[in-house]
C-alpha cells in the first residue's frame, strides 16, 4: 500500500503512462472536458481542491518541459496566473494562447485531472518532458 506521495491511484497511472511530449491538464470546475478523453475529476466542493494544490503535488513527481494557460488568466485572474507560473521552474517554457484555442487543444491531451477550483480560467495544461535524470553525452 501507498503512504507516501502522490496518493491518487488513477492520477498516479495517468502519469505513469505519459512519455515525452505527451500532455495533462489540471483543470477548474467549470471546464468543458471533450468526450472521450480520460477524466480523473477529484472535485469534492467549491474550492477543493484547487488547481494550486494539485498542480503543488503533481509537479513534484512529473518532469514538465513547457505548461499552456490560456490568455484569459492573465486577463482575469492575474493572481492565479502568477501562482501558476510561480510553482513552474524557471527552465520551463510558458506559452499562452486564447482560452477557445486551449479548449480545442484539450482534444488530444491524454488525460485531464478536474478540480473543484473556482477561480475563473484556473485551468492549466503540462507537456512531458525529460526530466534531470536523463543523461546527454554529448550536446
Amino acid at each position: 500500500m501507498i503512504e507516501t506521495g502522490l496518493l491518487n491511484i488513477e492520477i498516479s497511472d495517468a502519469i505513469a503512462h505519459l512519455g515525452h511530449m505527451d500532455e495533462l491538464i489540471i483543470c477548474d470546475a467549470g471546464f468543458p472536458i471533450p468526450m472521450g478523453i480520460r477524466t480523473i475529476d477529484i472535485s469534492l466542493k467549491v474550492n477543493q481542491p484547487t488547481t494550486l494544490e494539485v498542480l503543488t503535488e503533481i509537479l513534484q513527481h512529473f518532469s514538465v518541459e513547457k505548461i499552456v494557460l490560456a490568455e484569459e488568466t492573465q486577463e482575469h485572474s492575474p493572481t492565479m496566473f502568477t501562482k501558476l507560473t510561480g510553482l513552474i521552474d524557471k527552465s520551463v517554457a510558458v506559452e499562452t494562447m486564447p482560452h477557445i484555442d486551449f479548449k480545442q487543444r484539450s482534444r488530444g491531451v491524454k488525460a485531464v485531472v478536474r478540480t473543484g477550483d473556482f477561480t475563473a480560467y484556473s485551468n492549466i495544461l503540462l507537456v512531458s518532458g525529460a526530466g534531470p535524470r536523463w543523461f546527454v553525452e554529448k550536446e
